[in-house]
């Protein structure tokens, strides 16, 4: 074992020279200390597993090979449940609003700061295919990304690989909408949750002049001349990625843009105190009718902070109540949670709140909540998302685990997606009782005695995020496979998790 930690430090110590770093920029890029880089150097710091793999993604080589080659290695999650939590965790920034955030970066030549960006696989693919085009982003420490655009974009270089691993690529239409005359961009990948069309972005902009055609694996995309015009247009539907698009697109027309039937959600919100940063004027946020005014040139140095994810505030909710536990919560957003607060307290869920207090951006309203040990009964009428201020559609998976918990049955209608609802039957599997009665409808019937099993990760996010919260509760050693789509939507999940007392560990085969 000496011989092997000795092994990994020379490796350790090499790779950081090559790279031209200090022991204290290493440290930085890994969010730890100075003297913990001097201890993994000499050989005398345990290293995880979850460690070892961020030093391979900074410096892009293998550290310790065992089995597979690096390419071909899965992590898996080993989850010793049955223990009630306890302590503080903090909830971090919204991945979807920084997913947007580094999309709408392109529309600035000047330089942009995202403070405590989350640095999720989803963001890291976004990254990838920045830095392919030209962009430079610069990690200044474990959360801040700095990004600074050229002139010109290289589109022809795109990382094609990196693109189709994530469904946020269609996000780059708007703010490149006139960045080249003739240009492609590969097709969209990420969760499978069945055909989530792109139609509903095209038609948002065709108004703007867009013309983009799907074939061979690559959207067509042909630029509109820049006009002055003044348009207004109605989304037919009220996406939260749609909005985002026609946004972005409107950012850099001077005309004024009225788009009604937008999403008022929190990351559509936080992209538009973004741009407002950046002098384009937005009226409405919050609202369904946005009306943008925007430049025909951005050029604005800027610092900016996404607000906290709500689906990440009640992924830790749920663990608290599937583990019938007292854990505080800090930093919830609390207007995009209302709805969820109140069917959990119908069930008999109860908790404290703190005052309210403001986020980083200046505008989000967050609170602290406590979890407390609470008798749960099955939802009074069925449950189902809505856009904003309805229930979150994103949330709604965990009502599985939750009702799981509850006396009764419970009707959960996941009306969005046609067929994410049957990863959720996989919770049976740990000794749940949940029917599926069609593509969208599933009856929970509980309470459950959960019990360990061994599953393989389901490929849509939040599905997969319930398993491992009702592994939390399941007395005995499960085991959850594969969690890379875990890991495109939480930064550091299980870590976090084991600060509160679950007993998780990484591993590979």
């Amino acid at each position: 074992m000496q011989e092997t930690a000795e092994s990994v430090a020379q490796l350790l110590r090499d790779a950081r020279i090559e790279k031209g770093w200090t022991q204290g920029q290493l440290a930085t890029e890994l969010g730890t200390s100075q003297s913990a880089v001097a201890r993994m150097e000499q050989g005398k710091q345990n290293l995880s597993l979850r460690m070892i793999q961020r030093l391979e993604i900074i410096f892009g080589r293998s550290i310790v090979n065992v089995g597979a080659p690096a390419t071909t290695k899965m992590t898996h999650l080993r989850v010793t449940g049955g223990h009630r939590l306890s302590g503080v965790v903090d909830v971090n920034s919204s991945k979807n609003a920084g997913v947007a955030l580094l999309c709408a970066s392109l529309l600035n030549h000047g330089t942009t700061t995202l403070r405590r960006l989350a640095r999720i696989e989803e963001v890291n693919r976004i990254v990838e295919v920045l830095t392919s085009i030209g962009v430079e982003c610069t990690w200044l420490n474990a959360n801040d990304l700095q990004i600074r655009r050229p002139a010109v974009l290289d589109l022809e270089s795109m990382d094609v690989e990196a693109a189709r691993r994530t469904r946020s690529v269609i996000m780059l239409l708007g703010p490149l909408l006139d960045e080249h005359e003739l240009y492609r961009l590969p097709y969209a990948g990420g969760c499978d949750l069945g055909t989530r069309t792109v139609e509903p972005h095209m038609q948002a902009l065709r108004q703007f002049g867009l013309s983009v055609e799907a074939h061979n694996g690559f959207y067509a995309v042909q630029a509109p001349a820049a006009d002055l015009e003044d348009r207004t247009f109605v989304l037919t539907e009220r996406g939260d990625t749609v909005t985002e698009n026609a946004i972005m697109a409107a950012a850099h027309r001077e005309g004024a843009t009225v788009i009604r039937n937008a999403s008022p959600n929190y990351m559509v919100q936080d992209l538009c105190f973004y741009l407002q940063g950046l002098g384009v004027q937005v009226e409405g946020i919050g609202s369904t009718t946005l009306t943008i005014r925007g430049k025909a040139r951005i050029d604005t140095d800027i610092e900016y902070a996404p607000s906290e994810d709500p689906i990440e505030a009640m992924s830790l909710i749920t663990a608290g109540i599937v583990t019938d536990s007292e854990v505080t919560i800090r930093r919830v957003p609390i207007e995009f949670m209302e709805i969820e607060l109140s069917v959990l307290e119908q069930m008999g869920f109860q908790y404290r709140a703190s005052a309210e207090y403001t986020a980083r951006n200046g505008h989000t309203r967050l609170v602290d909540i406590t979890t407390l040990p609470s008798k749960l009964k099955a939802a009074p009428d069925k449950i189902h998302p809505m856009p904003f201020p309805g229930l979150n559609i994103d949330n709604l998976p965990f009502f599985a685990v939750i009702a799981s918990c509850a006396e009764g049955s419970t009707l959960i209608h996941d009306w969005v997606y046609e067929n994410r609802a049957i990863y959720l039957t996989e919770l049976n599997r740990l000794g749940a009782k949940v029917r599926l009665l069609d593509p969208h409808r599933i009856d929970v019937e509980g309470p459950t005695r959960w019990r360990a099993a061994e599953i393989g990760c389901p490929p849509a996010l939040r599905p997969a995020a319930c398993i491992l919260l009702a592994m939390l509760a399941a007395r005995g050693t499960s085991e959850l496979r594969n969690i890379y789509v875990i890991e495109r939507g939480y930064e550091d999940l299980a870590e976090r998790l084991n600060t509160l007392g679950a007993e998780i560990e990484y591993f590979q085969d």
